[in-house]
């Protein structure tokens, strides 16, 4: 598995998606809000809805049932590994930087 980068310019989106749903599954308007918490930024419902529907095709997450009319999605274990692996390149790419950075 390669990460996120197969998504492309849902690809960040994606990453946000995956880490709010890594304590446990959600809908999209509680994944809107939690996205909004940890990035300062809400995402739209296109650009939520893309990305969502992009990891559910790439088996990344999946709906469960609906519940009150509000459909909660979870990871799988492909998207736990995805996640893991993304999260790792982004900790190895900043190390990389702040030891450049560091060293000029």
């Amino acid at each position: 598995m390669a990460g996120l980068a197969d998504l492309g310019r849902f690809s960040e989106p994606a990453l946000h998606i995956l880490i709010s749903l890594a304590p446990g599954p959600k809908h999209g308007y509680a994944m809107q809000d939690d996205i909004a918490e940890l990035t300062g930024g809400r995402p739209g419902p296109g650009t939520l809805y893309g990305a969502i529907r992009r990891l559910e095709e790439h088996g990344y997450i999946e709906a469960l049932p609906e519940q009150d009319r509000r459909k909660p999605y979870r990871l799988t274990d492909a998207g736990r590994a995805a996640l893991n692996a993304e999260l790792q390149r982004i900790r190895s790419l900043a190390a990389t930087g702040l030891r450049r950075l560091a060293a000029a």
